[in-house]
């Protein structure tokens, strides 16, 4: 049965910025992700149940207690909440998550900020960061200065059926593309979404100096993970160029 799990009913959210984390190129939704809740030291708020989820159960290192792979962080004194996913989602089943977890965006008045990466090759510049809108999500890229995306694309996996549900209920949400290393986590697109993106349109501010400064770390941590995906990149959240003729 698909349900969002509260543990802590006494939390109160007003209208709840949430950053979306599920993997995909460069992982860098799930590396921002992952930082920010580690960076605000957000508690751990609710378990994930939807259908198409894979049933397995996570655990940690010196803690007994399993729980969801898919999970909600949350900061009440920020407004804050954070979707931490330790597993991709199937193409098949992007749907069926998305609607799961569209019922809680609507019951709780929370506008989300959906992540993806646009695979390129690394360069000397820093990596450029993109705004997409459904509703009037637009206002808020604007307020921020975001930028347009400068070709035409689409975004699959969860993300993208997420942001299509969202445009279908005509919801407000914010959708930001990052250029990612299309091989590797990338720490450094990661710090851009947060210091670019995720921190103006959320009111918040975070440390990402260790996301660079510990890159390495980062991406020793989650080679196998990255290998696991490269294996199946058709259940990866990503943006990609949309050809067609004109």
């Amino acid at each position: 049965m698909a349900r969002i799990s509260v543990l802590d009913d006494d939390v109160s959210l007003e209208e709840p910025t949430l950053v979306e984390g599920f993997p995909g190129v460069g992982l860098v939704g799930k590396i921002a992700t992952d930082h920010m809740i580690e960076a605000h030291e957000m508690d751990h708020y609710a378990n994930v149940h939807c259908d198409g989820l894979p049933r397995v159960a996570v655990y940690r290192e010196d803690n007994p207690a399993v729980t969801t792979p898919v999970r909600l962080y949350v900061d009440t004194e920020r407004d804050l909440v954070a979707l931490r996913s330790d597993v991709p989602v199937k193409p098949g089943a992007a749907t069926e998550v998305a609607g799961c977890l569209e019922s809680w965006f609507a019951e709780t008045a929370t506008f989300p900020v959906f992540l993806s990466g646009l695979g390129r090759e690394k360069g000397e510049a820093p990596p450029a960061l993109y705004g997409l809108a459904t509703g009037d999500g637009g206002d808020r890229l604007d307020r921020v200065e975001v930028e347009d995306p400068p070709e035409a694309g689409l975004v699959s996996g969860p993300t993208g059926a997420m942001l299509a549900e969202a445009l279908e209920r005509g919801r407000d949400a914010v959708g930001l593309v990052v250029e990612s290393d299309p091989q590797f986590p990338d720490p450094e697109a990661a710090r851009i979404l947060i210091r670019e993106g995720i921190d103006p349109i959320a009111g918040t501010e975070t440390d990402t100096d260790g996301l660079v400064d510990q890159a390495e770390e980062i991406r020793e941590a989650k080679q196998e993970f990255a290998e696991r995906m490269q294996r199946a990149t058709e259940e990866s959240s990503q943006a990609e160029p949309l050809k067609m003729f004109q």
